[in-house]
């Protein structure tokens, strides 16, 4: 023992061996740099391979001593089993764990010591085959390992692995092989494709169930809410039926207070004319003559008879007490007699709660007014019969003054001096041949139209505030069915009311809205049924049509653009729209639309209509049932069975030459000299065509209709108020819900949407199970490349996938986003959603893949840090995806998400000699993931693979420390990148 401490090298000599090692930055070095004991002037035998020397018998070594190497040249013996001697190097380093260094033997026919493939030193006939020379990379020393299908307990000693177990090239103990996994003997892995299988289908039953129970869920929801949708009925009939009776109560008191305030302000008047005791027995005499609602006898002071007649709701609530069904009438008493007037009847109403609680509201009221006022007069019982508790909608009136418009690169008119009003309570109709810009008109209006030159001034309510102020109350139906396909009927609807209402708005009442909607447009029928898409059929057109006006009816608007909502509909499916059109209207809804080609029937149900011509110049603008006797002025009369639009369209189409010399450049003018609206200077010229004559019974003419905007309505100071088109501030009144609460709606949207798109969720994991299942079986893990290769494809495979699903998140709803967020719901709330959702392809994806991967490729680093690395990996590449689905077009988006994986992967395999692959290589993503999956791998590697480890690493320029960092640099590029995309989608997603 004494006689091997004395060979074995210091802690001073490993350090000199290894530094000397790694300086030559090759794996095959056969020389060390020269020492005290091996150099140019001393070379003993020791200083050949495989043997090695002592220091003297009376010299002390320290092997900790990591400063000095001592003098060995005494004693040159082989070295010893269980170490290597390196050549230039006369002492033995022990062999690492997994290492297998028996001493050598010689082979007579090649003249080499097997198994380490050095030879003996030339003319030394004394010197013979030593132990093993050197410990490398298992690329250049592989003899020193351990062999594949056997363990190495010691450096000396190999046993077979036996069946059930395997073991790895550099084992130092067999690994007994999992359940249901293969093993026979001398097998260096095991067979866990078995595994992979059960995965899967753990996964797809996992997947099914979730499926089916949500399917489950959302059935019990459904049906949770129609009974919901039964109680916000009845209570809404419940409501009406006590509205109509207070209705009628207030009629009774108005009348009543009325008519004794007329009999008071008689006795008043003649006790001024004339002697007391006479006017005492005129108002006596007058008493007789009182209408028979009213008592024979009426008081002097108005104070008394006000208390009284303010408990005539008292009567009524008692009468409702004892009418429990709602079928009878009530009593109310107004002064000495009892007057019963019959209430409809009431169907299916099964409580008196609402009713109730209405009829104590009034009293409750009456109570702080009597008690804010002691002496009630006649004008207050007048007040409070007239008050109401029913809220109305604001309402929006629109005014425009010359309002023109131009392309910016074209320097054309879109439009020209149109002046005008729309008027709450009202539905204009806008009307005009093909390029006569009724779209941009109503697209000017609402402040939609992007890329032109817009002068002119419009008022909101006769204010000079943006549009935008009002966002929040006014409804815009675009021309194209902008509808979310994947839902059902009802669930576009409800979304839209969720979202757009009050936030303060109970939820029955919101459902209220929501059926009435649907009742109104004629969908009871098809409520539940699926919008349908282009590649899944669902309801008709007609249908799709009115779901896309109804988006916009059930936020209760105050001004409600529609841009061609007829287009498509047949005729009754127009007239169910008009009439749900004007049901609005009669609640002061300003309502202002584009037809073309209206019935007569349904031209007869717009209130104003505003006729364009081509250029964008107003030919008529006021109401319906004067047009004709407008054109008739001069000469232009509908002819018999034709419809009036139709014929007015064709003459400004050009298709009908105008009679009485008028032609079709003149009409417009004619218009501007009726209402005494300014001439633009390059229309005078049809000035002098029309005459004097024309335009002076053009402006006096008490039968043409009254114009439509009078210059006297607006102010000095707004003249040439410009157009704005950026919300500065709210102006409607409405507070709708809060990014947190939208956030909740659009999550469970998302979610029902994914549901529904099982198959194309299931197309992408049977990709991913392919794609696992061929790379994993194709890429080997080699022991001196730790899978590099497999995990580059990897990285490619999954990066190129998960982008490609990831587009689908926003590409395909930049219509529905765009109409959204115009209409102020919240773009942080979509984003957060849209993200929300994803997260769960997040997490599942990466098991997908390992599932085939990891169990065919089967490397020696966990099923939980591979995953964990792509998780982190997914993160990444969906928030790239973002970007591109935002800010490109779905082929340039697809194209990028195909090359970029591409390309940063092969900078990033460049490796740190390159130029080009050291500038650009660490700030791509996959070098980070590429490194991640190494480190995770190398960390698996010890003992006799310590140099193979180190030596791999060291050449691509990764740390063993860093598979932390590499993490966090996939997360928080995830995170920024998601940062950009919703950059992008402020900033470009709205155009």
């Amino acid at each position: 023992m004494m006689y091997v401490t004395k060979r074995i090298c210091t802690a001073a000599e490993m350090k000199f061996y290894f530094t000397s090692f790694m300086d030559t930055k090759s794996a095959n070095a056969q020389f060390l740099k020269p020492n005290r004991n091996c150099n140019l002037t001393s070379w003993v035998p020791g200083c050949e391979p495989g043997w090695a020397c002592g220091v003297a018998s009376n010299v002390t070594v320290d092997l900790k001593n990591s400063k000095d190497i001592p003098d060995r040249t005494r004693d040159s013996q082989p070295c010893c089993e269980g170490f290597f001697c390196p050549r230039g190097l006369t002492c033995m380093i022990p062999c690492p764990l997994g290492s297998f260094c028996p001493r050598s033997k010689l082979n007579q026919t090649t003249g080499i010591c097997d198994p380490y493939a050095y030879q003996l030193p030339p003319g030394k006939t004394n010197h013979s085959c030593g132990g093993a020379d050197r410990w490398a990379s298992v690329s250049s020393s592989e003899e020193l390992f351990c062999s594949a299908g056997s363990y190495c307990p010691t450096t000396t000693k190999k046993i077979t692995c036996t069946k059930g177990h395997y073991c790895r090239q550099g084992s130092t103990e067999q690994r007994a092989c999992f359940k249901l996994s293969t093993c026979n003997p001398n097998s260096d892995k095991q067979n866990m494709h078995a595994y992979g299988f059960m995965l899967i289908g753990a996964l797809t039953l996992i997947l099914i169930v979730f499926y089916n129970c949500s399917d489950q869920v959302l059935t019990t929801r459904y049906a949770r809410l129609a009974k919901s949708r039964e109680r916000a009925a009845r209570s809404a009939r419940e409501t009406a039926q006590a509205r109509e009776r207070w209705k009628v109560a207030k009629e009774i008191t108005k009348k009543g207070a009325t008519g004794l305030q007329k009999q008071l302000s008689r006795t008043f008047s003649r006790k001024t004319q004339g002697d007391q005791s006479k006017n005492a027995n005129q108002s006596s005499a007058n008493d007789t003559q009182l209408p028979p609602k009213f008592p024979s006898s009426a008081p002097s002071s108005g104070a008394p008879k006000a208390k009284k007649d303010s408990s005539s709701l008292t009567k009524m609530l008692q009468s409702l007490e004892n009418d429990p069904d709602g079928q009878g009438g009530f009593h109310m008493e107004i002064g000495d007699k009892n007057i019963k007037k019959q209430a409809p009847k009431a169907k299916n109403l099964h409580t008196k709660s609402q009713i109730f609680k209405y009829a104590y509201g009034q009293l409750e009221k009456e109570k702080a007014m009597e008690q804010k006022n002691q002496n009630m007069t006649f004008s207050g019982v007048i007040s409070m019969a007239t008050d109401t508790d029913i809220k109305t909608r604001p309402t929006i009136e629109v005014a425009f003054k010359d309002l023109t418009i131009t392309l910016n690169h074209k320097f054309k008119h879109l439009m020209r001096s149109v002046t005008g009003k729309i008027l709450p309570g009202r539905i204009s109709a806008v009307m005009g041949p093909s390029g006569a810009g009724k779209t941009t008109f109503l697209s000017a209006v609402t402040g939609k139209i992007k890329g032109c030159t817009i002068s002119g001034s419009v008022l909101i309510n006769g204010k000079p505030d943006p549009i935008q102020c009002y966002k929040k109350i006014i409804g815009f139906v675009p021309q194209d069915d902008i509808v979310h396909g994947n839902l059902s009927v009802e669930e576009n609807l409800r979304f839209s009311a969720r979202c757009r209402l009050s936030e303060d708005m109970p939820k029955p009442d919101k459902v209220l809205v929501v059926e009435r909607v649907i009742e109104s447009l004629g969908l009871q029928a098809v409520r539940d049924s699926l919008v349908g898409t282009v590649e899944k059929r669902g309801i008709s057109g007609g249908q799709r049509k009115r779901v896309n006006v109804g988006l916009e009816l059930v936020l209760e608007p105050s001004l409600l653009i529609l841009d061609e909502p007829t287009s498509g509909l047949d005729s009754s499916s127009s007239n169910l729209l008009l009439r749900a059109l004007r049901r609005e209207a009669l609640e002061g809804v300003n309502i202002c639309m584009v037809v073309h080609q209206p019935s007569y029937s349904l031209y007869k149900m717009f209130d104003d209509l505003i006729l364009l011509a081509k250029g964008g110049l107003t030919v008529y603008h006021g109401p319906v049932k004067k047009v004709e006797e407008y054109f008739s002025s001069f000469g232009i009369n509908v002819p018999d069975r034709v419809n009036p639009p139709d014929h007015y369209i064709d003459i400004l189409e050009g298709l009908v030459k105008p009679s009485s010399g008028v032609s079709v450049e003149q009409l417009p003018v004619r218009w501007m000299l009726h209402n005494g609206y300014p001439v633009p200077p390059d229309m005078l010229q049809y000035c002098d065509q029309i005459g004097n004559s024309s335009a002076g019974a053009g402006n006096s003419s008490s039968d043409t209709p009254e114009p439509a905007f009078t210059k006297g309505s607006w102010q000095d100071n707004q003249e040439h108020q410009q157009l704005l088109f950026f919300q500065s501030h709210d102006l409607s009144n409405r507070i709708t819900p809060g990014v947190m609460r939208q956030y909740r709606y659009y999550v469970g949207r998302n979610s029902k949407q994914r549901l529904r798109e099982a198959k194309l969720q299931a197309a992408d994991y049977m990709i991913l199970l392919l794609a696992g299942a061929c790379l994993g079986t194709l890429s080997k893990v080699k022991g001196d490349t730790f899978g590099y290769h497999g995990y580059m494809y990897t990285i490619i495979a999954v990066s190129l996938l998960c982008k490609i699903s990831a587009l689908r998140s926003f590409s395909l709803d930049k219509l529905h986003y765009r109409r959204e967020s115009e209409s102020g719901m919240s773009s942080l709330a979509y984003f957060l959603s849209k993200d929300t959702v994803d997260h769960f392809n997040t997490l599942i994806k990466p098991l997908v893949f390992l599932s085939m991967f990891f169990f065919f490729n089967n490397p020696r680093s966990t099923f939980v840090d591979n995953y964990v690395v792509l998780l982190c990996l997914v993160y990444c590449v969906t928030g790239i995806a973002y970007i591109f689905a935002i800010f490109l077009q779905p082929g340039p988006a697809q194209l990028w998400c195909v090359l970029l994986p591409v390309v940063f992967t092969l900078i990033s395999n460049q490796g740190k000699d390159d130029k080009f692959g050291k500038l650009l290589g660490p700030y791509c993503y996959p070098s980070w993931a590429l490194e991640a999956f190494l480190i995770a791998n190398a960390q698996r590697y010890s003992g006799v693979w310590l140099i193979t480890r180190c030596d791999a690493l060291n050449e691509l320029g990764y740390s063993v420390h860093h598979w932390s960092y590499c993490l966090v640099l996939l997360v928080v590029s995830g995170i920024l990148c998601r940062f950009v995309a919703f950059f992008c989608l402020l900033k470009f997603g709205k155009k």
